[in-house]
């Protein structure tokens, strides 16, 4: 059997196609644990999740106050807290809450589709 430099070549770049998904795969963080709703506290504001967006996608609440996310389409979201003090379970309907119980900006976003971001005010 004999080897022609194009077969070697493109066999080579198939191993390190291959290395570099792993590598990549291996470095990809987790989804932290869901973090309970408080769905007893009345939300001060509802942010609604839907197609592939969070509307309205920055908020600004006072500290105590909560935010109510409600789930509507046909896609799977979630809200994930960058500093993980917020994190719900993959939903297509429902809704989940958050009591901020701290001053501060809280960024999150969307596991499954990162470009969905959105961010939470608590003022004092």
């Amino acid at each position: 059997m004999e080897l022609s430099r194009r077969g070697v070549l493109g066999g080579l770049a198939g191993v390190l196609g291959i290395g570099a998904v792993a590598a990549l795969a291996g470095c990809t963080p987790e989804k932290p644990e869901p973090v309970p709703s408080d769905d007893e506290v009345k939300a001060a504001v509802t942010v609604t999740v839907v197609d592939n967006r969070y509307e309205p996608a920055e908020v600004e609440i006072t500290r105590g106050q909560a935010v109510r996310w409600v789930f509507e389409g046909t896609a799977e979201h979630d809200v994930v807290a960058e500093d993980g003090s917020f994190v719900s379970e993959l939903m297509v309907s429902g809704s989940y809450t958050h009591l901020f119980g701290e001053s501060g900006e809280f960024a999150y976003d969307c596991s499954i589709h990162p470009e969905m971001r959105g961010v939470v005010r608590v003022t004092a």
